[in-house]
């Protein structure tokens, strides 16, 4: 029974210490969903039309821990969107002196 209790009590206090971080980190937690999606995005527009790899070549260039739940590449265009964790982000091939770069 007194295991219990100390077992009870620990729990409660990383709870606390963990709600404490998160409020104190929340804009940083808030904003990492959108670096999934607007790494690959943006990686993948530079690998393949600014620096003219191949696409095999740039998916595995970009490839992540976490999957995407959605990628599109629209070579006539030169534009890429990556959705991942709810957040969806597109790049796309401005020039040959700017590259490309994130919609906003």
């Amino acid at each position: 029974m007194r295991v219990l209790k100390v077992m009870a009590v620990l729990l409660a206090l990383l709870v606390l210490v963990l709600g404490a971080w998160s409020w104190q980190n929340r804009e940083h937690l808030a904003a990492f969903p959108d670096i999934l999606s607007a790494y690959t995005a943006k990686e993948y527009c530079s690998c393949r039309y600014v620096s003219g790899y191949s696409a095999q070549y740039c998916q595995g260039f970009v490839k992540q821990w976490l999957p995407l739940d959605s990628f599109a590449a629209d070579d006539s265009a030169r534009q890429v969107t990556a959705t991942g964790l709810g957040r969806s982000n597109t790049a796309r091939w401005l020039n040959e002196r700017q590259g490309c770069r994130l919609d906003p």
